[in-house]
C-alpha cells in the first residue's frame, strides 16, 4: 500500500509513512479507516479532557457523552474548575456521575485550581513527569493520564497497555488466542515507535471503523482511577 510523502496538511503524515513501512498490514487498516483525527486540544480544553476521561472510566462511550452533555448544560463549556467546585458533589451526581466519580472530578478541580497540577505549564514536561504528577490526584490513574497525553497534548508515542480496546485489537491483529498481557502488548507494538499514539488510535478504530471521531476511549482497566476510594 503506497502512501504519499508527508504533507503539511496532515500532522501525522510522518506517522503514517513510518507505520506503513514498519508494518505493511497497518497500511491496509489506515487506508480503510482514513486519516488519524487526533488533534491536541487548546490549552483551555486540557482540564476538560481530564474531566471527560474521568467521566468515561468504566462506562460506554454513549453513556459518557450523555453525562458530559448534561454537565455542560449545567455549568457551561468548556469545563473549568471553579464552576465544578461550586456545584459540589450533589450537583455532579445530579447529571449522572457516581459519588466516587464526582469526588474524583472535585479532586482534579481543586488540584488544577491550586496549581498542584499546573495545566498551563505541564506541556513543557516529558511524558513520565506528566503521568507522575497527574496520578498524584486521587481518581486519576495511569490510563487517564495517558489519555491526556494523547488527546490533550498530542504526544506521539504513548501506548496505553492497560486499555482493553488496545489489547483486544492487538489480539485480533496478531491472531492471538487471548488478550495479551501488558508486557506482551508492549513487545508487539515495539516496531511502531515513535508513533504508538497514532497506532493506538488506529487499533481503537479497527474495533469500530465507522466511529472515526477522536473521542477518548472508555475501555480503561485503570484500577487506580476506577477503584472506590
Amino acid at each position: 500500500m503506497a502512501h504519499s510523502s508527508p504533507s503539511r496538511s496532515d500532522p501525522w503524515a510522518d506517522a503514517v509513512v513510518h507505520l506503513n513501512t514498519a508494518d505493511p498490514q497497518f497500511g491496509l487498516l489506515m487506508a480503510r479507516v482514513g486519516p488519524c483525527l487526533i488533534r491536541p486540544r487548546l490549552c483551555k480544553d486540557r482540564f476538560a479532557t481530564l474531566v471527560r476521561a474521568i467521566i468515561g472510566q468504566q462506562i460506554s462511550s454513549k453513556a459518557a457523552a450523555s453525562i458530559d452533555a448534561r454537565l455542560q448544560e449545567l455549568v457551561g463549556q468548556p469545563h473549568a474548575p471553579e464552576p465544578l467546585i461550586a456545584i459540589g458533589e450533589d450537583g455532579l451526581r445530579s447529571v449522572g456521575l457516581s459519588g466516587v466519580k464526582a469526588r474524583y472530578v472535585l479532586n482534579l478541580a481543586e488540584a488544577v485550581r491550586t496549581e498542584a497540577v499546573p495545566l498551563d505549564k505541564i506541556h513543557k514536561w516529558d511524558d513520565d513527569a506528566i503521568i507522575a504528577r497527574l496520578t498524584t490526584v486521587k481518581g486519576v490513574g495511569v490510563w487517564t493520564a495517558e489519555m491526556f497525553l494523547i488527546f490533550a497534548l498530542g504526544r506521539p508515542d504513548v501506548f496505553p497497555v492497560g486499555d482493553l480496546g488496545v489489547r483486544a485489537a492487538l489480539r485480533d491483529r496478531f491472531g492471538l488466542p487471548d488478550l495479551p498481557k501488558p508486557e506482551a502488548a508492549r513487545t508487539l507494538a515495539e516496531a511502531w515507535r515513535p508513533f504508538r499514539s497514532v497506532a493506538s488510535w488506529y487499533l481503537w478504530r479497527s474495533l469500530d471503523p465507522q466511529h472515526k471521531e477522536p473521542a477518548i476511549p472508555v475501555s480503561s482497566t485503570d484500577r487506580k482511577a476506577s477503584a472506590p476510594r
